[in-house]
């Protein structure tokens, strides 16, 4: 690994809280495997200073950033340009150096996408099930259409809200494509052998034992349930659809995927899949 020196480039990660983050790991680690005089580290912002730090790093240099919550639609209004993706999800993680400022792009769903590659999972023509309704939810539903899913099927606690996402998502479509249901309505969903993508809360840290939907009849028509949560490696949903006899996987993967898109846009270099690979075991074990 190089010493950082007058030479050393700076990527970092802002957001409010970031100390628990494992970004640093995954872009030292690529760093170091590709050669690159680059340094990552993770910078705390309140909410008022968020248009100063964009500012502070793009005079200080930084090659770019990543961006967490709860500044991933609210750093927008700071950027010189937006990809098209990340502007129809809403959403921005990733800020690459341009003229005039940062580009930001929307690695989160592309990393979801190849990771659901790796494990073998196809998704166009494809229907899908979401369960929530918030801004990740959304964000699925819009990556899902671009890379020609059949439609989706959002089922969340406030129906309302489900219904709001599909709206929106219909009008990006132009057709029918998003459907929206209550938690309850799952058996108004047809078909069987489901790909269910789990975007709520329920089952992160604290709330390990919570599930969305806990009815085993729900299971029963899962062939492949997502988690987007890494930690725990195991969510409540998981261990439900593994005990159905579906398989089940959890948000490691599209974390590695994500950093590896953002990794690739700031250097112009191309992760090997042994790279990706030893990335995905290290998080397994982090």
């Amino acid at each position: 690994m190089h010493a950082p020196d007058g030479h050393t480039r700076t990527c970092g990660l802002i957001g409010n809280p970031v100390a628990h983050t494992l970004s640093p790991l995954i872009q030292n680690h690529m760093a170091q495997a590709t050669g690159q005089n680059l340094v990552y580290l993770p910078f705390p912002v309140a909410r008022d200073d968020l248009g100063a730090a964009v500012r502070g790093a793009l005079a200080l240099g930084f090659l770019g950033l990543n961006v967490t919550v709860p500044y991933k639609s609210d750093v927008i209004a700071h950027l010189a340009e937006i990809d098209p993706l990340a502007e129809r999800i809403g959403a921005v993680n990733t800020l690459v150096r341009c003229p005039g400022g940062f580009k930001g792009y929307n690695t989160d769903m592309p990393g979801l996408y190849r990771a659901m590659e790796q494990d073998g999972v196809e998704i166009a023509g494809r229907d899908v099930v979401i369960l929530g309704a918030g801004g990740v939810a959304r964000a699925v539903a819009v990556m899902l259409l671009y890379r020609g899913a059949a439609g989706v099927h959002i089922l969340n606690r406030t129906e309302d809200k489900a219904r709001a996402v599909a709206q929106e998502v219909n009008s990006m479509a132009g057709r029918t494509f998003a459907r929206a249901y209550a938690l309850a309505d799952y058996g108004q969903i047809p078909g069987a052998d489901w790909l269910v993508v789990q975007a709520t809360s329920a089952g992160m840290h604290p709330r390990v034992e919570d599930a969305p939907i806990e009815a085993p009849e729900f299971y029963r028509h899962v062939e492949i349930g997502y988690d987007l949560i890494f930690n725990p490696g195991v969510t409540r949903f998981m261990k439900l659809t593994e005990n159905s006899g579906g398989r089940a996987y959890n948000g490691a993967k599209m974390l590695v995927y994500q950093g590896i898109i953002a990794f690739e846009l700031w250097t112009g270099t191309t992760i090997s899949q042994s790279t990706a690979d030893e990335l995905c075991r290290m998080m397994a074990q982090a």
